[in-house]
């Protein structure tokens, strides 16, 4: 059998050449895709009017880019796992590039939400960059290079709205995409000329059932959760798709533990290690995006309402930047902390910064200064937490099933995002107030959200609690390149 990158890594106390530029470039790339999440939030009022749709029918704008996002990151993961991370890294990226000409080239809603689903296909680049990096780095290295790496998804976005809000404030709105694209043609080039294949591939054929039964029932889920407030929580068509949802996960779970080769393995995934990593890792996408539901409403109602700061949408993405400079200057110390006590220390210790972070948020959040603590303080718990997850995925799988173990990991986070965003909607419409004859969210109701993000921190605390005790989670797994190898990893890991 050949020696692969992780194992040559392993056995050397330096990193290859070029180590440094890829984890640079992997970082950009996955910056440049979390740029997609914020890229439309400046332009989202107008939508109905830029595309000659009505207001719901315009959300799809959105909706799209979600749902897309949820079926491509298993799919691609478990592809990358098979034929090679860097081919599906480069096909994402291609996907985006596309979508952004064709949302740069719209003007109506059905290419808009075209090339809005193809920007979602793009959302695997993260896990498979991190898969990346275990292949190709040493293991002195891994747990630092994948947290800065994990990070770049709040990093994108942070940065990413204050950007978009000045190109929408002073330029045609198209430009917004034809920026994405140009960023997406810039990483699509770096990654060809730095980054190298890896040589570790599962192999095998490609669960095709398995996909198709799990992108329906994460479409049908996702899809009453994000549309249920629109259509009524209650309505046949809502809990049509959760029933539908669940009634297509239990089968697709009895399909999924009887074939050979399933899309992902649940018996692997049912071990203690990953399971309470990816429940943790919903509680905290919930978590962190009630923050971000809330402090941009607060910034930008206005002052006569007593707790509004009447910001632009500009100001609001400068005030709310310094978060993701925080999460990536804190994704240093997560490694640090991951090297000396373990990844469960670390996430353990990232829950309880991004709980004190929405407790500061009780009390302070009537000035900018206070909104610039708080985000901080949460961003900087995310930091943590989200460098600590991959540490811990890749600790418990082998290393030809990395990157669809950090696919799901990062489905899971997704999912919990999609949750906060249906659950603050509904607490948000419920608890309003009356100003100049429109209903507001009223700022119990704000505080009511941003308790419920501290909750779910807290959660996530309790989950990561049951992780075993000490992992050896930055180096890299063995890997299995045949069925002898793969029986004899989960053995040591049961």
């Amino acid at each position: 059998m050949s020696e692969t990158p992780a194992r040559r890594a392993k056995a050397g106390s330096s990193a290859p050449p070029g180590s440094n530029a890829v984890v640079a470039v992997l970082a950009l790339a996955g910056i440049v895709v979390s740029l997609m999440q914020t890229l439309v939030i400046p332009i989202v009022p107008e939508l109905p009017r830029y595309l000659d749709a009505s207001a719901s029918n315009a959300a799809w704008a959105v909706t799209a880019t979600l749902l897309a996002a949820a079926v491509a990151t298993p799919v691609v993961g478990r592809l990358g796992d098979m034929f090679g991370k860097r081919r599906m890294l480069l096909v994402s990226i291609v996907l985006l590039v596309s979508g952004s000409v064709v949302c740069a080239l719209s003007d109506s809603l059905v290419p808009m939400v075209v090339g809005r689903t193809l920007q979602g296909l793009a959302a695997a680049v993260v896990p498979l960059g991190i898969s990346v990096l275990r292949d190709v780095l040493p293991a002195e290295r891994l747990a630092g290079s994948t947290a800065l790496m994990s990070a770049s998804l709040g990093v994108g976005g942070a940065l990413g709205l204050p950007a978009a809000a000045f190109i929408a404030d002073h330029y045609d709105w198209h430009t917004l995409f034809w920026t994405s694209a140009v960023l997406g043609v810039a990483a699509l080039a770096l990654v060809l000329l730095v980054v190298p294949e890896s040589k570790v591939r599962t192999g095998g054929s490609f669960d095709l059932p398995g996909s198709l039964g799990l992108s329906a029932a994460l479409v049908s889920l996702l899809l009453a959760v994000s549309k249920g407030g629109d259509w009524g929580w209650t309505s046949g068509t809502t809990l049509g798709l959760f029933g539908a949802s669940a009634v297509i996960l239990l089968v697709w779970g009895w399909y999924e533990l009887r074939t050979a080769q399933p899309l992902v393995d649940l018996r692997t995934t049912a071990r203690r290690q990953l399971l309470f990593t990816n429940l943790a890792s919903v509680a905290l996408g919930f978590s962190m995006f009630a923050m971000s539901l809330v402090l941009p409403q607060v910034l930008q109602l206005p002052e006569q309402t007593g707790y509004g700061l009447g910001k632009s949408m500009l100001a609001v993405g400068l005030i709310l930047a310094p978060q993701g400079l925080v999460m990536m200057a804190m994704s240093a110390v997560s490694a640090g902390i991951t090297k000396a006590k373990g990844p469960k220390v670390t996430l353990m210790t990232g829950a309880v910064v991004v709980a004190a972070g929405y407790g500061l948020s009780l009390v302070l959040m009537s000035d900018v200064w206070h909104i610039v603590l708080v985000a901080c303080v949460i961003g900087g718990g995310v930091g943590f937490a989200y460098g600590a997850m991959p540490a811990l995925i890749m600790g418990a799988v082998p290393a030809s099933e990395t990157a669809a173990a950090n696919s799901l990991n990062t489905l899971m986070r997704s999912m919990g995002t999609s949750f906060a965003s249906a659950l603050a909607g509904v607490i948000l419409a419920q608890m309003t107030t009356g100003f100049g004859g429109h209903a507001l969210p009223s700022e119990n109701g704000f505080r009511t959200v941003m308790a419920i993000g501290a909750g779910a921190a807290l959660l996530a605390f309790l989950l990561a609690s049951f992780l075993p005790r000490r992992q050896t989670a930055a180096e890299p797994a063995p890997v299995a390149e045949g069925p002898a190898e793969q029986a004899e990893f989960s053995g040591a890991r049961s």
